[in-house]
This record gives C-alpha cells, sequence and structure tokens, in this order.
C-alpha cells in the first residue's frame, strides 16, 4: 500500500456547526484513534479518524493550514477544502502539544513537497538547457518520514510478546497429600479443571473456527482493495477527467482507507486470539500437573489402605489372644475358688475334730 500510518493517538472529535459557525457538534460519542497519514505515491499527508467504519475525519494537510490550541487540552483546524473546521479534545495536554508537533512538522513536510513539485513543473515547462558536464539533473525522491508510536506516546512499541514465568510448586507441597481429606481436594480440583477444560476446548474451536473465517476475510478485502488501487490507477491514467470521475476517485479512496482500518482491526483480533491460545495451552500445563499429583495421591493412598488393613488385622489377632487369656484367667480363678472352698470345709472339719477330742 502507499499510504501507511505514521502517527496515532485518541482523542474526542468535533466539526464547527455548519450553521452557526460558533458551536461545536460532537462527531464521536467517545474517544476515538485519530491518525496522521503518509501517501508516498502522492507525497501528501492526511489526518483521518474512523468511527466504526464511518469516516468522520478525512483532511488534507496543506502549507496554509494552522493548528490552534484554544485550551489547555483543546485543538482545532480549518480545511477549506472540506469547508469545516475539525475540533479535538485531548486526555492530557501532553497529547495535545505531541499532535501540534506533529501537525507542524508535517505540514512543512507539505511545503516543501509543494515547492519540489512546483520546480518540478518549472523545470518540464522551461527550454531545454544543456547541463554542465558531470552535471546530471535527477527528480527528488520523497522520503518516507520515520513510523512514530501508534499510541500517541513517545515510547517504541515493544512487538516481542512477553513470555510469562510461572511460579514452580513448592518441594514440600506433595507432604499434605497423604490424607483422605487432600485428595477429597485434589479430585475436586481436578473435576473443576476438566470442566474448563472443555469450556476452554469449545472456545478454541470457535476461535479457530473464526480465524478462518476472519483470514477468508482478510484475502477478500486485499483482493478488494488492489482491485480498488487498480481502479484508481485507472481513472488517473485516463486523459480528460471529469467531475464525476474525480468524485469516483475520492470515493474509491476512502472505500480502501476503510478497508485498510478493517484490516489492521482484524488483525489485532488476530493477536488478541492468539494470546488466548497461548493462556489456553498454560492452562492445560496446570492441568496437566495437578493430574499427575492427584495420580500420586491415589497411589499413596491405596499404600496407607493396604497399611490400614495389616494393622487392622493384627488388631483382631491381638484381639483374639486377649480374649483367649481372659478365659484361661477365668478357668484358673474358677478353680481357684474350688480349691479354697474344699480348704475352708477341711479347716473346719479338723476344728470339729479338735473340739470333740477334747
Amino acid at each position: 500500500m502507499g499510504e501507511q500510518p505514521i502517527y496515532s493517538t485518541r482523542a474526542h472529535v468535533f466539526q464547527i456547526d455548519p450553521n452557526t459557525k460558533k458551536n461545536w457538534l460532537p462527531t464521536s460519542k467517545h474517544a476515538v484513534t485519530v491518525s496522521y497519514f503518509y501517501d508516498s505515491t502522492r507525497n501528501v499527508y492526511r489526518i483521518i479518524s474512523l468511527d466504526g467504519t464511518k469516516a468522520i475525519i478525512n483532511s488534507t494537510i496543506s502549507p496554509n493550514m494552522t493548528f490552534t490550541k484554544t485550551s489547555q487540552k483543546f485543538g482545532q483546524w480549518a480545511d477549506s477544502r472540506a469547508n469545516t473546521v475539525y475540533g479535538l479534545g485531548f486526555s492530557t495536554e501532553h497529547h495535545l502539544a505531541k499532535f501540534a508537533e506533529k501537525f507542524a512538522e508535517y505540514k512543512e513536510a507539505a511545503r516543501l513537497a509543494k515547492e519540489k513539485s512546483q520546480e518540478k513543473m518549472d523545470m518540464a515547462t522551461s527550454p531545454s538547457q544543456e547541463s554542465p558536464a558531470g552535471e546530471l539533473s535527477s527528480p527528488l525522491t520523497p522520503v518516507t518520514p520515520p513510523m512514530e508510536n501508534i499510541n500517541g506516546t513517545d515510547e517504541i512499541c515493544d512487538t516481542t510478546p512477553n513470555s510469562d514465568t510461572r511460579p514452580e510448586p513448592a518441594q514440600n507441597a506433595l507432604a499434605f497429600a497423604h490424607s483422605p481429606a487432600m485428595t477429597k481436594h485434589w479430585e475436586a480440583e481436578l473435576e473443576a479443571l476438566k470442566g474448563n477444560n472443555a469450556k476452554l476446548t469449545a472456545a478454541l474451536l470457535e476461535s479457530t473456527a473464526n480465524v478462518k473465517q476472519w483470514k477468508q476475510q482478510l484475502a477478500a478485502y486485499q483482493e478488494e482493495a488492489e482491485r480498488l488501487h487498480k481502479r484508481v490507477t485507472e481513472l488517473e491514467c485516463q486523459s480528460n477527467q471529469t467531475p464525476v470521475i474525480k468524485s469516483q476517485k475520492t470515493e474509491l479512496n476512502q472505500t480502501i482507507e476503510e478497508l485498510e482500518n478493517t484490516l489492521r482491526d482484524k488483525e489485532e483480533e488476530m493477536e488478541k486470539l492468539k494470546e488466548e491460545l497461548e493462556n489456553m495451552n498454560d492452562l492445560m500445563e496446570q492441568k496437566d500437573t495437578l493430574t499427575q499429583k492427584l495420580e500420586e495421591t491415589e497411589l499413596r493412598s491405596r499404600v496407607l489402605e493396604e497399611q490400614l488393613a495389616g494393622a487392622e488385622q493384627r488388631l483382631e489377632e491381638n484381639q483374639e489372644e486377649q480374649e483367649n487369656f481372659r478365659k484361661s484367667l477365668r478357668t484358673l480363678l474358677e478353680l481357684l475358688d474350688g480349691k479354697i472352698f474344699e480348704l475352708t470345709e477341711l479347716r473346719d472339719t479338723l476344728a470339729r475334730l479338735i473340739e470333740e477330742a477334747s
């Protein structure tokens, strides 16, 4: 594409009331993106802003334009071609100053480009003269201005994806997995993760389908943009241009701009979907880790159950031995009671015999 954004910021957009020429009429309900565009093929600068698919600002910067700061956060400029005055309300004074600085910079670039174009026309219309040896006239190639931060700040956008470091689990986390309560906890955690996994899988399938659909739309938009560019080129090559053709050219340019902005929005959505996919992969790894922990917990639970069964069996054997010992003691006590009774009778008998003998 010959035209590309070189600086963007966000602001509330206004236009002067065409009837009173005093009151401001808001053209956007909220802050929208306002961008400077540079067309390298025509060497022109434009200010463009879209509210959805509607172009609310489409102003070509000319050397006679002036951007005026009317307050700490508000500025305006008049566009004689559009027969209106645009106003922008910024969130901070810094954003207004940066926008005004870029306006002055691109206005000066537009003035220089106009002078170079005028020089070329003068050279083409003037009589041809021989140039001195070693001095060849060459067309001036416009230099594309450096790209600015798309957010309207002085910081450079970092396109390298951040790798989120996940904290490793503590080494003693498994020490608490020996109790049935922890087993139930991990089972509940696994069930919740299974539910989340099902939801994430459904969202992933839906996102994949949307990505395929958007790729098809992007391809269709690119084909449409190429077709429109070819159409614009054909219209420019026609020798006798009528006002109707010029109007069609303007409409086609606006359509191309809208398609390009739509393409950028779709690309941003695709980047968001990629980030969501990375987050889902992280959740899948966490699920696998918890599943492994649950399996280890179940294994330890089975070992503890076997140990508990052995302990119960040994307890039953000890109880049986104690019961047999009690029975033996009772039998011994009964024998002792019988012997004591016999000894008592013998003592009584001996006592009677002694009394009778005396």
